[in-house]
């Protein structure tokens, strides 16, 4: 009961997929520029929960971005590294 608290019942509506919302929309790995706005600046694949994706289009995604890494569409790292000066790195 959030009356007692103080504080606001706050329930977040999810996110429609945007592949489900357009029907046309396919997810292809031959295509970079759109698979690299579900890759994070680390490089990492994005989650659900950042992409809004349904489960079936999600695991799709993540095919398809892992088959543009092995075709060398996509970096598997990001395109610059962090020179700190730690042991190890000059």
């Amino acid at each position: 009961m959030s009356g007692e608290t103080g504080g606001r019942m706050f329930v977040r509506k999810r996110r429609a997929c945007p592949f489900c919302v357009e029907r046309g929309a396919r997810i292809d790995y031959k295509d970079p520029s759109k698979l690299s706005r579900y890759i994070s600046s680390r490089g990492k694949i994005e989650s659900r929960r950042r992409t809004s994706a349904c489960a079936k289009h999600q695991r799709r995604l993540a095919r398809a971005i892992k088959r543009a890494r092995f075709l060398a569409l996509l970096p598997y790292a990001p395109s610059h590294i962090w020179k700190t000066g730690g042991v190890g790195l000059k």
